[in-house]
C-alpha cells in the first residue's frame, strides 16, 4: 500500500500541475500588444519572483514588447558589473527580445541594502525620465461620462508596469520601495488630469503566506480557485475597465525547466545553497498572481 501511494502522489500532483497550467492558459485574460515594463530591484528578481509572467508576456504570438528596468546593479557584495550582464542573459533566456531592453540603473540613492528604503520621489524621477511623454490632447482615453474639461491626457511611453506588492514577496525593504515609487510617479502623472484614465495599468506581484510561499506547484490550484472568486466578487462592478484587474500566470513544465535555467545558467553567481531550495519549492517559480492597482 505505502509504495503503491508512493507511486500515484507523484502522478497525481503532475497531472493536476499541468492540468491546471492548461486551464489557466484558456481561462484567465492575456495582454496582447502592449508595451510592457518589468521594474525590478536586483538582478534575478525577475527569475526568482517574476519568470511566470516573464515567460508569458514574452510569448511572440502575444505581440506584446516587454522591458525589464532594474535599480541596482546589485554590488552588494561587490560583483555589480558580473551582475549586470548575468541579468542580460537571464532576460534573454526567459524569452526579452534584446539585451537592449534591459535598463540596470546605477545611483547611490539606490543602494542595494537589506535594510535601507529607497526614496519614494526619487523612484518616481527615474520612472518619469524614463516613461513619461509629452502631454497632449487626445480623445481615445477620455472616460465615457465625461465632458471636455479642457487638460491635457496624460501620456507615458508604457501600457503597462509591472512590479512588487507592498509588502515585496520577501518584505526586503528595496522590493517594497519599488512599490510606493511606482504609486507615487503615476499618482503625479495623473494629477490635475481630471476626467482623463491612466494611461499606464499598475499590476503587482502579490505576496503570500510562508506556507503558500514554499509549496511550489500544490499552490496553482490554491492561487487559481482564489482568482476565480475575487474576479467574480468584482465582475457585478458598473466602471467599464479597459484592462483586466487580476492576471494569473502558471508556468508548465517546459517554462518552469526555463526558469530554472535563467538561475543556474546565467545568475551563476547568485546560486548559493538557500536559493537551490528556492528554484526547487518557491511557488513564484512556478504561479504568478497580479493585482491591478487603483490609483487614486
Amino acid at each position: 500500500m505505502q509504495i503503491y501511494l508512493a507511486l500515484i502522489i507523484p502522478v497525481l500532483i503532475l497531472t493536476c500541475w499541468l492540468y491546471t497550467a492548461h486551464i489557466g492558459r484558456a481561462s484567465f485574460p492575456r495582454l496582447r500588444n502592449k508595451r510592457i515594463c518589468l521594474l525590478i530591484a536586483h538582478p534575478d528578481d525577475e527569475a526568482m519572483f517574476f519568470a511566470p509572467t516573464v515567460l508569458a508576456l514574452a510569448d511572440p504570438q502575444l505581440g506584446n514588447h516587454l522591458k525589464i528596468l532594474c535599480l541596482s546593479s546589485g554590488d552588494a557584495d561587490g560583483l555589480g558589473p558580473m551582475r549586470k550582464t548575468e541579468l542580460a542573459q537571464s532576460a534573454i533566456a526567459l524569452g526579452l527580445r534584446n539585451e537592449t531592453d534591459v535598463l540596470v540603473i546605477e545611483d547611490a540613492a539606490f543602494p542595494d541594502s537589506m535594510t535601507t528604503a529607497w526614496d519614494a520621489a526619487k523612484l518616481a524621477n527615474v520612472l518619469s525620465r524614463t516613461f513619461q511623454a509629452s502631454s497632449t490632447k487626445s480623445s481615445s482615453r477620455k472616460q465615457a461620462g465625461h465632458s471636455e474639461t479642457g487638460n491635457e491626457a496624460p501620456i507615458a511611453t508604457i501600457d503597462v508596469l509591472i512590479t512588487f506588492d507592498r509588502w515585496g514577496i520577501s518584505s526586503h525593504p528595496n522590493h517594497i520601495s519599488l512599490y510606493h515609487g511606482a504609486v507615487a510617479w503615476l499618482r503625479g502623472l495623473m494629477k490635475g488630469k481630471t476626467g482623463w484614465e491612466c494611461p499606464v495599468a499598475l499590476y503587482t506581484l502579490t505576496s503570500t503566506n510562508i506556507l503558500r510561499k514554499y509549496a511550489s506547484v500544490l499552490d496553482a490550484p490554491f492561487t487559481m480557485l482564489q482568482c476565480v472568486l475575487q474576479s467574480m466578487a468584482s465582475a457585478g462592478a458598473k466602471e467599464k475597465e479597459s484592462m483586466p484587474k487580476r492576471l494569473m500566470y502558471l508556468s508548465d513544465i517546459g517554462a518552469y525547466r526555463t526558469a530554472q535555467k535563467a538561475m543556474t545558467q546565467a545568475h551563476k553567481s547568485q546560486m548559493r545553497w538557500f536559493r537551490w531550495g528556492w528554484i526547487g519549492v518557491g511557488r513564484y517559480m512556478v504561479v504568478n498572481d497580479l493585482k491591478r492597482e487603483r490609483i487614486v
